[in-house]
């Protein structure tokens, strides 16, 4: 997309915001979903991508932008420059994401594109258009410590006026333990593609990963992707992705957005980017609880997070 293009995006949500609001959500297959995304369900489950497109997966808030930048970045031999013609949500369309004219949905935008496309997604495994699979796509999933999870959703659900309204904190822990957010349940989520990964071209990774050993973890995405970058062009997109410069960002840090969408007044859409925030907002009796649930629900797996303590 070139700049003009994303110029008249940016304009185009501009014209159309003051028409958006919070809206209810619809289950697909028992996954609730904004009512927009389940409008178009059936030419999202259509959509045929091309074998040498890529897919970012994640739950909400689980370090999308940060990996859509790392991966652009290297499709780009760390080329900055190039990396700031557009907004990351152009640069990387997200599939499902749909709303009012004359805003496109992701399907228009990857439809203006040539492939190869770097395209985000936060549908569960058991919602992925079945294109991705039998086009053997390479998929990179990043999962993020449940809790800390939640936290950086209960903001984001708060700054967000398209989504439910999130209601009060001691609410919104219960609704994610019971899946009753958009894009449903984190345990479903990371458990499917968790379960799929060794059967599929699947890097799994890990938030606390990326943020305890950045660098390794670029050249682990490097080597999946069969790319080849010099040392320094590592380095070079270590720093360009550090948390800190893409807050400064203006086209990573979803400034573009207006404040009828992204209330950013509320809450910054990069808050933190921290680990372990969630010992700021559980209270004792809301981390037994959790803890007990968390137990439960993810018996049947042994995903290798960071300690939840």
């Amino acid at each position: 997309m070139t700049e003009k293009d994303a110029l008249s995006f940016s304009q185009a949500i501009m014209e159309a915001s003051a028409s958006l609001t919070r809206l209810p959500l619809i289950p697909v297959k028992g996954v609730p979903l904004i009512s927009y995304i389940v409008e178009i369900w059936d030419s999202i489950w259509a959509f045929r991508p091309d074998p040498s497109d890529i897919l970012i997966a994640t739950y909400p808030k689980a370090g999308t932008t940060w990996t859509q930048e790392i991966i652009d970045l290297l499709l780009h031999n760390g080329d900055a420059v190039a990396c700031k013609q557009a907004p990351t949500h152009i640069r990387s369309p997200f599939l499902e994401i749909n709303s009012p004219p004359p805003i496109p949905s992701g399907l228009d935008l990857l439809k203006k594109m040539k492939p190869p496309r770097l395209i985000k997604t936060h549908l569960p495994f058991a919602l992925l258009p079945p294109g991705f699979l039998e086009n053997n796509c390479k998929i990179v999933y990043v999962a993020r410590n449940a809790k800390d999870n939640l936290v950086s959703y209960f903001y984001f659900d708060n700054m967000n006026q398209c989504h439910p309204e999130p209601g009060p904190w001691e609410g919104y822990v219960h609704k994610f333990m019971r899946g009753e957010l958009s894009w449903g349940s984190w345990y479903d989520h990371v458990k499917g593609y968790w379960l799929e990964k060794e059967k599929r071209d699947i890097l799994y990774l890990f938030y606390e990963d990326l943020k305890a050993n950045p660098r390794r973890e670029v050249e682990r995405i490097m080597r999946f992707l069969d790319l080849s970058v010099s040392d320094e062009v590592i380095d070079k997109i270590v720093e360009i992705t550090s948390f800190k410069n893409m807050k400064e960002n203006p086209m990573t840090n979803y400034s573009s957005i207006p404040p009828s969408v992204f209330n950013q007044s509320v809450s910054p859409f990069m808050r933190k980017g921290e680990v372990g925030d969630w010992k700021n907002h559980f209270t004792p009796e809301q981390i037994k609880i959790f803890e007990e649930d968390y137990e439960k629900q993810m018996k049947d797996v042994n995903i290798p997070f960071r300690s939840l303590i």
